[in-house]
């Protein structure tokens, strides 16, 4: 197993972890509301889920892992979408809101705009980049 194959793999273990990290977490939470309950709240864990440990694991299978730039720039996007949608869980529940909810979307947003934009960049750089012989 090569070095960037443990790389995903392990990225894609993490995310399953804090997927279910997450779930947990909503459930105690939840269990606590006085059974008032938030969709942003429930669903949290997906965020993780279908963006982090479903690419890496795909990754990890097809042996195609970015660079530690585009990692750690999605990484950062699936961070704030999903700190994003606990926060809007929380004041949900608690029957508020709060101006600092449209910030995470945007930067999640910015994020996952910039590591798809360095993924590009280096399948760019790697196609013209010729072959030794």
């Amino acid at each position: 197993m090569y070095t960037s194959d443990k790389s995903a793999l392990k990225n894609c273990i993490g995310h399953i972890c804090v997927s279910l990290f997450l779930a947990l977490f909503g459930a105690i939470y939840e269990r606590y509301s006085h059974e008032v309950y938030s969709y942003y709240m429930i669903y949290a864990f997906a965020i993780p889920l279908l963006f982090g440990a479903l690419p890496f694991g795909i990754a990890a299978l097809k042996n195609a892992v970015p660079s530690r730039a585009v990692i750690n720039l999605w990484n950062s996007a699936i961070a704030a979408f999903s700190v994003g949608s606990l926060f809007k869980g929380v004041l949900d529940i608690y029957g508020s809101t709060n101006r600092l909810l449209t910030v995470y979307p945007i930067v999640g947003a910015s994020m996952a705009a910039a590591a798809a934009a360095a993924f590009a960049i280096g399948k760019l750089k790697r196609t013209k980049t010729p072959s030794p012989k």
